[in-house]
């Protein structure tokens, strides 16, 4: 049959430029597209074989043949898989998004048989015309087993393609690419050796390149194979070695240390996926100095679609490293973006279920372990209690904190905690802050040991966040120690006591205008005064972070309150009670305000003030005559 030249039967012009300008973010993409195709185009024979052996022609060396020619400046990329006749290359090629691997796929299907299908990952039929991205024309010769004569398509891509009878010796496909001058990087071997790595190192069948060697003035030419083709996540898991693990590892995550933990699992059925996904055991240099990146690395059938897959590992998992590879997915027509589907979400969710277990597995048989790894990344898994609703109590499980009542450097879980508390106690109390050291010290403790009531310790500044997100754990609220709300049952002030300080709270509120209200409090035992926050308003530790983080840290005044119990409480009514304007009224009261703030961790605004004050005070304490 002569040569003929025909029009494509989509608007090509106008599609081909949104393919190869707009579709794909590298255009080194090209190359797994194509190769893709080889390989389903490999699978397909074999599953036709099964049928028709003659279509075999005796040629079971399933191969994908990568030959660059710097002469010529062309790229070709072979296989012997099923080939194709001329009718199905004017419809496979002469129409955009014309898949021919979902069409098997449907064909398959329609004979009630889909287990019988190999496995595919052509979706949409536009791969093949990435080509174009680094290719100013392509040509494609081909020819089906058992059939005396090949085709010829070519097309520069402009809107129409010629076709034509071809001789072609050895059943496959061959596609040449005649490079455009900014594409000749992919002449080079080393260039194409590190994309073959990158994108197909797993794909079953061998991607081979011949291999030029010159010695004593003899050239020869041998044949390199450059997929591993060793795709470990496919393995048995009793199959794979320890050292198996920590070297794969090392190539997703390039930590030199082992992983704490291993995970390597199949989920069958109609979300049929694989997985192999790593924790370390610690922290990664990285995350001091990177921004948060989740993710996973995504495999269709062994070809790498995304390097690092987001959709798959929520961000406070960010530190677990892997991959996954599903059987199908529904990529978008590049094969780059997924599409938000119910089977992507049921892949996350056994994603996340599988390493928050894991991790509750370490915890629970090794805690030396899982204490370094909380250590450096419990920061982090923290944020799943506010980002994750449906896994926070699962996460609230993996924290560890120090509380009131264990040993310095000694940790608790909120389930010991709960365990532990006595049956009166409400609430699950926190108090946040700088250094543990500090906290324990705190006078916003005084009640709550009193009571015999523990109270968490939390010095990371996501617990600002983390524990309000929680709400509560096991039926009990989360209370933060340093509120104006957080009563330890220690009852309220007798009114007559109110009654007999009124004034001078007043007096107080008068000369501390950096205060909302100045109360008495049943929460102290000897420290004679606290600032607590108001209901809604930030906390003190709060505006610390904020200010540290640039941001505006105003907000509602904090409330003083004052312990009538205190003997320096007392001193300042009777000063009051004496003589309302004497001036020691004012520098007793800035004085409890100043030791307020330096109690809960903040820095006084006036120091030299606060000095000068304190110096005053000595003054009028040492003895005269």
């Amino acid at each position: 049959m002569p040569a003929e030249q025909r029009e494509f039967k989509a608007e090509l012009k106008q599609l081909l430029h949104l393919i190869t300008h707009s579709l794909y973010s590298d255009r080194e993409i090209f190359l797994r597209e194509l190769i893709s195709n080889a390989s389903d185009a490999v699978n397909k024979i074999k599953f036709d074989s099964l049928q028709n052996e003659a279509a075999l022609e005796d040629n079971k060396d399933w191969k994908i043949k990568i030959t660059p020619d710097a002469a010529a400046k062309t790229l070709t990329i072979s296989d012997n898989g099923v080939g194709m006749t001329r009718e199905q290359v004017v419809e496979l090629l002469g129409t955009v998004a014309k898949s021919g691997t979902k069409a098997f796929l449907d064909a398959v299907k329609a004979k009630n048989d889909p287990t019988a299908a190999p496995g595919l990952i052509g979706q949409f039929g536009v791969g093949f015309y990435s080509a174009f991205m680094v290719a100013d024309k392509v040509t494609v010769l081909t020819r089906t087993g058992g059939q005396p004569g090949g085709v010829r398509w070519e097309s520069d891509g402009q809107g129409t393609f010629t076709v034509e009878d071809a001789d072609k010796p050895a059943r496959g496909t061959d596609v040449t690419l005649h490079l455009k001058a900014d594409a000749e990087e992919f002449l080079d071997p080393y260039r194409l050796r590190a994309l073959v790595k990158k994108f197909s190192d797993f794909i079953e069948h061998p991607v081979a390149m011949d291999q030029e060697t010159e010695a004593d003035g003899t050239k020869t030419v041998t044949e390199e194979v450059l997929n591993n083709r060793k795709a470990i996540w496919l393995r048995q898991p009793r199959e794979v070695t320890p050292d198996e693990y920590a070297e794969f590892y090392k190539t997703v995550s390039h930590d030199a240390e082992p992983p704490l933990k291993t995970l390597h699992f199949t989920v069958e059925g109609g979300n049929e996926f694989r997985a192999l996904l790593f924790v370390p055991a610690k922290k990664p240099f990285s995350f001091d100095w990177d921004e948060p990146k989740a993710g996973l690395r995504l495999y269709v059938q062994r070809v790498l679609i995304m390097d690092r897959c987001e959709e798959l590992l929520p961000v406070y998992l960010r530190f677990v490293k892997g991959v996954v590879d599903a059987a199908d997915l529904p990529l978008n027509v590049s094969r780059e973006i997924l599409q938000q589907t119910r089977q992507l979400d049921n892949i996350r969710k056994n994603v996340v279920r599988n390493v928050l277990d894991g991790l509750a597995g370490v915890k629970n048989t090794q805690p030396e372990k899982y204490a370094d790894f909380f250590r450096g990344l419990g920061p982090v898994l923290k944020e799943g209690m506010t980002r994750d609703f449906e896994n926070r109590e699962k996460v609230a499980d993996l924290c560890l904190f120090e509380s009131a009542n264990t040993d310095a450097g000694k940790t608790t879980t909120l389930a010991e905690y709960v365990g532990k508390i006595p049956a009166d106690q409400p609430a699950i109390y926190y108090l946040t802050g700088d250094a543990v050291g500090q906290l324990r010290n705190s006078p916003y403790l005084e009640a709550f040991r009193a009571k015999g009531y523990d109270v968490l310790l939390c010095t990371d500044p996501v617990d600002e966040f983390a524990l309000p997100g929680l709400r509560e754990y096991k039926g009990k609220p989360l209370q933060a120690a340093d509120r104006a709300e957080a009563k330890p049952n220690t009852g309220d002030v007798p009114d007559d006591v109110k009654a007999n300080y009124a004034g001078l709270l007043g007096a107080i509120q008068h000369l501390l205008p950096e205060v909302g209200d100045v109360r008495l409090t049943t929460r102290l035992t000897t420290t004679p005064a606290v600032l607590v926050a108001d209901v809604g308003a930030m906390s003190a530790h709060m505006e610390r972070l904020m200010r540290r983080w640039g941001e505006d840290a105003s907000g509602p005044k904090r409330i003083l309150e004052l312990n009538p119990n205190s003997d320096a409480v007392k001193a300042v009514k009777a000063v009051f009670a004496a003589n309302p304007a004497d001036p020691r009224v004012e520098l007793y009261a800035k004085l409890l305000y100043d030791q307020a703030v330096i109690a809960e961790g903040s820095r006084v605004s006036d120091p030299a003030g606060f000095a000068r004050r304190l110096s005053d005070l000595i003054a009028a304490a040492a003895p005269t005559g």
